[in-house]
């Protein structure tokens, strides 16, 4: 975001910001210690003792921004200084003393419906929740993961914010509801291009705006300022079966519809629901389980309910792109500065975070670089997508040597035509034999975002395959046909004009083209066993 957007929360940033996108009150932390003069040489520490490190103590010092108990124990770099009875590790109890933290079991469960219970603090957030699930699930963590409030019984789901509490968020829960582990790519989209989110037509402000993306988020970010989301909804009546179709306007204090056509002066409008205390969800099966006249529905559902539909307040919009609209503008009217705070902390930590933190990848794969050895003498690819082309390249051609080496006979468990039918079976991209319905549901679920994809079996021909992709928040469907050439077996979604020894490639060639496309390929749709 540019410097006017930066201002807004400058005045908010007088103190430390914490990992919740919250700020430090209070006393200095634990760790903290007055200047003290050196000590005398008969007083220094013997070798043989255990000496604190002064990575530990950095480590403890911002304790606010990553919690220590959410890591494994970090190894010492120094064991012989440790005594025969001190282990080589930095436990909790080695660090300085702090304050002690209750905890509590939380049951999270995957997309697969395999769960997992884990010990966490009283005061864990989201965001901290799902970290620790990326780093022991050996999962790469990009900032869209997300933990989801399920509730199958009412139809509702929703995405925490990263910076609410998850035991607060689980005493609200019935015996029927869950966490879901999730992506989320669209969970900070809004951000990168608002214009996408806010229809001219659906959004008025109480001042002149000159309509360019950065005075619309600061008209949404600034608390002075009185945005205003209006169109037409169907609206379902409290206790009742039957759907209206009202002119509704969502404010600062609250959503509201009219009483008399589109008119909004104060006594045309009646109150809906209020922002406070309540959180916004979408509908899972709407027409099924509610009789909602369209699939693009939402519900405000206060927080002290629990199993009650009939204090649900439910609302349906005629699209996607308008749903999204409504749900975004909740979001940012009912949270403002803090959500832009959430959205800024990972630059954050990446700034400040020692090397403690928890590891993207594997310390091997950190530290091997891309070699070019076409010359006389090896050199070091610096550029970053001349690795990326030579990584590539290097792919495509072992697969060409494993062709050629299985035509000359060797010995390998699968024939080049076999391999090139089943390798695809091992990335996280390929979904299997799924529905059309059921690939559209996961687009759904993980974010309607340019070039969101997966690949899946086709239902009418068992020899393809099908590509799903999201464009301007609409899933569309590309099959990708076998064809043979010169006796090989290759794929191809454009009728033969650009041909593939297997998806794996194929793939690879839409992340960096887009081709027959409307976008290239950008994310992928991913399920974790945890």
């Amino acid at each position: 975001m540019d410097a006017s957007l930066e201002s807004l929360c400058s005045a908010s940033e007088t103190a430390p910001l914490l990992h919740n996108g919250q700020h430090a009150r209070g006393p200095p932390p634990p760790g903290a210690r007055p200047l003290r003069p050196q000590a005398s040489p008969r007083h220094r520490v013997p070798r043989s003792q255990p000496l604190h490190i002064l990575a530990a103590r950095r480590l403890q010092e911002e304790d606010q921004q990553f919690r220590t108990s959410s890591l494994p124990a970090i190894p010492n770099p120094f064991p012989e200084l440790c005594g025969p009875g001190s282990p080589p590790v930095l436990s909790p109890g080695s660090l300085p003393p702090g304050q002690a933290a209750a905890k509590q079991d939380v049951k999270v469960f995957s997309e697969d419906g395999t769960c997992k219970v884990v010990e966490i603090l009283a005061d864990m957030t989201a965001r901290d929740l799902c970290q620790l699930l990326v780093y022991r699930s050996h999962c790469v963590d990009d900032n869209s993961w997300t933990l989801v409030e399920h509730h199958p019984h009412l139809g509702l789901e929703r995405g925490l914010e990263d910076h609410e509490r998850v035991t607060q968020v689980q005493h609200t829960l019935a015996s029927e509801s869950k966490f879901l582990f999730r992506k989320n790519y669209a969970k900070y989209e809004f951000f990168k291009n608002p214009t996408n989110f806010f229809p001219e037509q659906m959004v008025t402000w109480c001042q002149q705006s000159n309509g360019s993306q950065t005075q619309l988020l600061q008209n949404f970010l600034n608390s002075s300022s009185c945005p205003e989301i209006q169109g037409f909804l169907h609206v379902k009546e409290l206790g009742r079966k039957s759907w209206k179709k009202l002119y509704v306007c969502l404010r600062r204090s609250g959503l509201y519809c009219s009483t008399k056509g589109a008119s909004k002066e104060p006594r045309h409008l009646q109150l809906l629901a209020d922002l406070e205390d309540s959180s916004i969800f979408s509908l899972i099966a709407g027409r099924k389980q509610y009789g909602a006249p369209t699939d693009y529905g939402f519900c405000i559902k206060p927080n002290r309910v629990r199993t009650e539909a009939k204090e649900l307040r439910l609302l349906c919009a005629e699209d996607e792109q308008s749903r999204t609209c409504w749900m975004t503008a909740f979001r940012l009217l009912k949270y403002g500065m803090l959500l832009y705070q959430n959205y800024r902390v990972p630059q954050q930590r990446k700034a400040v975070l020692s090397p403690f933190s928890a590891p993207v990848r594997s310390v091997s794969e950190n530290s091997l670089v891309a070699m070019d050895f076409s010359g006389q003498t090896g050199r070091v690819i610096e550029n970053p997508a001349e690795a990326q082309s030579a990584a590539l390249e290097e792919g495509h051609a072992w697969r060409k040597r494993s062709t050629r080496m299985n035509i000359l006979g060797s010995q390998s468990p699968l024939h080049p035509s076999t391999l090139s039918t089943v390798i695809h079976r091992t990335q996280h991209w390929f979904h299997g034999r799924i529905s059309r319905e059921e690939s559209h549901r996961i687009i759904k679920q993980q974010g309607l975002v340019d070039g969101l994809f997966l690949l899946r079996d086709s239902q009418s021909n068992p020899k393809a395959f099908v590509l799903t992709l999201c464009h301007h928040q609409k899933i569309k469907n590309f099959q990708i046909l076998p064809c043979e050439d010169d006796g090989q077996t290759f794929f191809s979604l454009d009728d033969g004009n650009t041909k593939f020894s297997d998806l794996i490639q194929l793939v690879d060639f839409y992340q960096l083209n887009k081709g027959v496309l409307p976008c290239k390929l950008k994310h992928h749709c991913i399920r974790v066993a945890l």
